[in-house]
């Protein structure tokens, strides 16, 4: 999951070498932080959220075949 959440946000920013992306595993749940430059958030978040619910969205259908629950965060 870790490798789709950085592939998505490198297309999508301007500065790729600042994508960070790290994955925590507590239980049944992985927890996926994705840290971008200052001036790029707004590529990430997106009008109204779109683009950070829509990589929520692809993230969840991708971990759909493990019984993990995938939670991913924007950090500023």
């Amino acid at each position: 999951m870790k490798e789709l959440v950085e592939v998505i946000a490198k297309a999508l920013v301007e500065h790729p070498e600042e994508v960070v992306v790290t994955e925590t595993e507590r239980g049944g749940d992985i927890k996926i932080e994705l840290k971008v430059a200052e001036s790029d958030m707004g590529k990430v978040i997106g009008r109204r959220g779109r683009i950070a619910k829509a990589i929520r969205a692809v993230v969840k259908a991708a971990s759909s075949r493990t019984d993990k629950k995938v939670i991913v965060d924007i950090i500023e």
